[in-house]
């Protein structure tokens, strides 16, 4: 079973205030094998907290994930009701993946003009010869 696992990043909201990175890799690592917890905690100008969530990467199934966010959504937990789902792409990841695939094409690129290059020196050489 544990081939077809994946590893998802989840966005928890709706946290307490006083919760932990333990409290989260607990609740959560019922589901499948968290690697990482990242706690947010937003504040207004008067430095009151505004809202807690969480991004949690977690390797998982689909079956196990789609059973974590069926038991767990809208539950009330240590002070706040859970709002989970999967988390949307961040910028910054695009960014890389966007970098790495235009430098790949360019790669792919560099190499298209010298496979051209070649078979047309051959061709003259060739060709010269006869």
């Amino acid at each position: 079973m544990k081939a077809d696992r994946e590893t998802k990043r989840l966005f928890v909201g709706g946290l307490g205030a006083n919760i932990s990175e333990a409290d989260l890799r607990n609740q959560f690592s019922r589901f499948g094998e968290v690697s990482d917890v990242e706690i947010i905690a937003r504040k207004d100008e008067q430095g009151n907290l505004q809202k807690v969530f969480a991004y949690i990467n977690i390797r998982v199934a689909e079956a196990d994930l789609k059973k974590c966010m069926s038991v767990l959504n809208k539950t009330k937990w240590k002070g706040g009701t859970l709002q989970i789902q999967l988390a949307k792409e961040s910028f910054l990841h695009r960014m890389v993946i966007q970098r790495t695939s235009q430098h790949t094409s360019s790669l792919v690129q560099t190499v298209t003009v010298k496979q051209r290059r070649h078979p047309l020196r051959s061709k003259a050489i060739w060709g010269w010869n006869q």
